[in-house]
């Protein structure tokens, strides 16, 4: 089942996990309002100022075979909901961030934060890249998007080789990224463990992320072994585009606002 499936036939999902903000829709509709935007763009905490595993918009096998079944269930069930839990332990009590979103988190967090930068950079990273693929993926973006990464790399060829040359040569753990200024720049960057371009205090280049690649080794492993070349070309094939163009309208809407 993928994502618009899911939400048509009203899928059921457990307490204990809700849908990631980043799916609330998938492209930016023109006229949406600055609100919607920052929405799409934001990892919140529930009621009781905790967060919540996301749970995925399709099946653990739909990405097969690309990514499979058991990669994602250990991957989203264990990893990811380890670093919610830790963040929610990390925050609980600390008035400086406990109740608020974790995008502002991200943006205050500093080298002393350990737990907070840890965890809260685990679940934002792991919440965007489940939101950037689909197993109706793949192909190459369009629009606005396509005409972004022509104008920024050359081609989308050009773009490919660039973020997969990211991802490849990240040294151990660590993301890949395609980031945006909100301005109509965009940027290949890549960060170490769970750190993420939202931390303007501890990463040296910032901007909003609109894809992203964990290379870590649990997230291929079991699949790819010590093959991180293939997982990250087969990467390319499970991309959701539309997503990733809505987080490219959504930043450039909050910018302008």
């Amino acid at each position: 089942m993928n994502k618009r499936q899911f939400l048509k036939t009203g899928g059921v999902i457990t307490a204990a996990t809700v849908l990631n903000p980043f799916y609330a829709c998938t492209t930016a509709e023109k006229g949406s309002s600055k609100e919607d935007a920052v929405k799409l763009l934001t990892v919140a905490s529930n009621q009781a100022g905790e967060f919540e595993l996301p749970a995925l918009a399709f099946a653990p096998e739909a990405l097969e075979p690309n990514i499979d079944k058991m990669t994602m269930e250990i991957h989203h069930g264990k990893h990811h909901a380890g670093y919610v839990r830790k963040l929610n332990a990390a925050i609980k009590g600390n008035a400086t961030f406990e109740g608020k979103s974790l995008n502002d988190i991200l943006a205050t967090v500093t080298d002393a934060d350990t737990g907070v930068r840890n965890n809260g950079g685990g679940h934002y990273n792991h919440s965007l890249y489940w939101s950037v693929m689909s197993p109706s993926g793949g192909g190459a973006p369009t629009g606005k998007l396509a005409e972004a990464i022509n104008g920024q790399f050359g081609d989308f060829d050009k773009f490919k080789e660039e973020f997969s040359t990211a991802a490849k040569t990240r040294f151990g753990s660590g993301w890949a990224w395609l980031i945006t200024d909100g301005k109509g720049k965009l940027s290949v960057t890549s960060t170490p463990n769970q750190d993420n371009p939202l931390m303007s205090k501890i990463v040296t280049e910032t901007g909003t992320p609109i894809l992203g690649i964990d290379v870590w080794e649990h997230a291929y492993y079991l699949n790819y072994q010590n093959k991180r070349g293939d997982y990250v070309a087969n990467f390319f094939n499970v991309i959701n585009w539309e997503a990733v163009s809505a987080r490219l309208d959504a930043a450039e809407m909050v910018s302008k606002a």
